[in-house]
């Protein structure tokens, strides 16, 4: 397949990572988990169907490419499903109708402290508690969440998740948070940071006896509309024996439902940027009791644009008794201007990752390959069709391109799942929920599914097309290898590329070199090229791809090894399925992350050229 330099490790038995699940059923395809019995102790809680959480529009799309991610977008009020769902109550009340309590009447503790009216509500202040935070146990760090003073609520359902030990990041986080301190965390993604901040803010809710009418107590603020919806999975799960009402706040979502929800009284709100200031200026809520606000992955949400949101959040919000917990992977100018404004003087600073030799986590195989371009579709249609008993994420670099090999490896029966940032909400929601609960099966996707995303036992990280820099490299490879378990990824390069290895060990990074035994690999190149020629539909598709990955490469932001005038498009156009390369217009110089276009120039078959030093 091609040379490389450095150790390189056999990778003859593709099989050997341990699977997700032996069944006895033969079946290729993706598989749903059936629910039987208790979860399995050592995973993250599992999402569970997409019906218990959101109903979603599908009138939105981001025609940007390359695309990671939609922002929000205001949606038609005529939606029938509510988009926030709150816990089912534990008491029943005499007057309180059963079909109230399953559509959403989420008045927990006393159904008579709930005010519909909104102005009514704001007049609701809360009880005068001494003890707003609980302390941490006296002596050493605490290692066990029952040594904790948690209350026994919150201890009940943390057993129930499967959780008897913190990790790094919640033995640092946990017990200052429930003294009250502002925290600025880092920690690697799949560290368990979401129950590091859960938990001091459930409690804060219960100390506090919080009720609907007390309004919101805690916001946490997400990126992405995915990440979002498994916080809010996780929150529900935490909050399984506690009174507080909570919900989720989305674009995509019934913008109505939600306002009469929030109107209602919840006490927890998980939400993306765009929906909640939309909702801070154009709803009657109450949140003048705010207590706690979470602003997680801070680095992605400014990533993708939402500093002005974000600015104008933290300004409406109360400052005076609120705690605020920042996290973010990276420490950029703009995220220390974002902690400025929003935490009060003298937050405590927490990096697990300082403490850590390599920037990615232990139990983590890590390996690259070297393949030219043309063979790069044959060795993934062999891998895949190998460990089709797996369950894989495949990342490429545009959506056309998630597009095209989805519907290709689906036409020739190797089933996949595409998860991008074009599709609709309620697309993405069912995929990504489906993906979550299969046992075993392969998703293709953009990195809308790299951060944050906690999807239960994947065994193998492919990054097909290679990331743009090494941040977003251990971000993707962050699927796997969750909550201490085992994982693999593989990534490949082409000849040209190597140079990016030097990058990747300098964020150390340790990543060795993979061999894929050439007599495994499947040689489907007549055919897929036949096939290709003959179908117009994947024709379109695969023309539609080839261009994509080009203006994705010519984008990239590593221009020194990923140079697009290195690229041989004869082999290029090959591992697409084009005997010779088509025609197409690509911008050339224009940054992913910078939108002054700098010139065109057309890609297509240029007989006679020849490239110094390819063959």
């Amino acid at each position: 397949m091609g040379s490389g330099t450095g150790k390189k490790r056999k990778f003859a038995d593709t099989n050997g990572a341990k699977s997700a699940s032996k069944r006895g059923s033969e079946a290729t395809g993706v598989k749903s988990a059936t629910k039987k019995g208790k979860p399995a102790p050592a995973k993250e809680p599992t999402l569970e169907s997409e019906d218990e959480f959101a109903k979603f529009s599908d009138d939105e799309e981001n025609d940007n490419e390359p695309e990671e991610e939609e922002q929000e977008e205001e949606e038609d009020d005529s939606e029938d499903e509510p988009a926030i769902v709150n816990e089912k109550p534990k008491k029943k009340h005499k007057k309180q109708p059963e079909e109230e309590k399953e559509a959403g009447g989420d008045e927990r503790g006393d159904s008579k402290d709930v005010e519909k009216n909104g102005s009514d509500a704001a007049m609701a202040d809360l009880p005068e508690g001494k003890n707003l935070y609980l302390p941490p146990a006296a002596g050493e760090e605490p290692k066990k969440f029952s040594e904790l003073n948690l209350s026994e609520r919150t201890l009940k359902a943390i057993e129930e998740m499967g959780f008897t030990e913190m990790r790094g990041i919640q033995r640092r986080c946990i017990p200052p948070l429930l003294t009250g301190r502002d925290v600025l965390g880092a920690a690697k993604t799949g560290s368990g940071k979401t129950l590091a901040f859960l938990i001091p803010a459930v409690e804060m809710l219960y100390s506090l006896k919080f009720k609907p009418r007390n309004g919101t107590g805690v916001i946490i603020v997400s990126p992405t509309r995915e990440l979002a919806l498994q916080i809010f999975g996780v929150a529900r799960e935490l909050m399984a024996h506690h009174t507080q009402t909570y919900g989720i706040v989305i674009g995509g979502a019934n913008r109505r439902a939600e306002a009469e929800k929030l109107e209602k009284g919840i006490n927890l709100i998980v939400a993306t940027p765009g929906r909640l200031l939309d909702h801070l200026q154009n709803t009657k809520f109450v949140f003048k009791n705010l207590k706690s606000l979470i602003i997680d992955e801070a680095d992605r949400i400014l990533e993708i644009g939402f500093e002005d949101e974000m600015r104008q959040i933290i300004k409406i919000l109360p400052k005076e008794d609120r705690q605020t917990m920042l996290f973010s992977a990276t420490q950029t100018t703009k995220v220390e201007d974002l902690a400025r404004i929003s935490l009060r003087p003298g937050p405590l600073y927490i990096n697990v990752d300082e403490e850590q030799k390599f920037s990615t986590v232990e139990g983590l195989e890590q390996g690259y390959i070297i393949c030219e371009a043309d063979k790069r579709f044959l060795l993934l249609f062999s891998f895949l069709k190998l460990n089709q008993k797996k369950k894989v994420i495949v990342f490429f670099s545009s959506c056309a391109c998630v597009t095209y090999h989805s519907e290709l490896l689906n036409f020739i029966d190797i089933p996949v799942l595409a998860l991008h940032g074009k599709q609709k909400q309620q697309k993405r929601t069912n995929t990504f929920f489906e993906f979550c609960n299969a046992k075993q099966g392969t998703l293709i996707c953009t990195d809308v599914a790299a951060r944050g995303l906690d999807i239960p036992a994947v065994d193998w990280i492919v990054q097909f097309d290679p990331p743009d820099d090494p941040r977003d490299y251990i971000h993707r490879v962050g699927r796997t290898a969750r909550a201490n378990s085992k994982g693999r990824s593989l990534m490949f390069l082409q000849p040209n590329e190597v140079g990016f290895l030097t990058h990747l060990k300098a964020a150390r990074v340790p990543i060795v070199e993979f061999e894929f035994p050439s007599k495994k690999v499947i040689n489907v190149q007549s055919q897929l090229e036949k096939l290709i020629s003959q179908n117009y539909y994947l024709n379109k598709s695969a023309k539609e791809g080839y261009r994509s990955y080009l203006h994705a490469y010519a984008s990239h932001s590593l221009r020194t090894v990923f140079d697009v005038n290195k690229l041989d498009l004869a082999k290029v156009a090959k591992s697409f399925g084009f005997s010779v390369p088509p025609r197409v217009d690509v911008v050339v110089g224009a940054s992913g992350r910078d939108s002054k276009v700098q010139g065109r120039r057309a890609y297509g078959s240029q007989p006679g050229r020849k490239r110094a030093g390819r063959h």
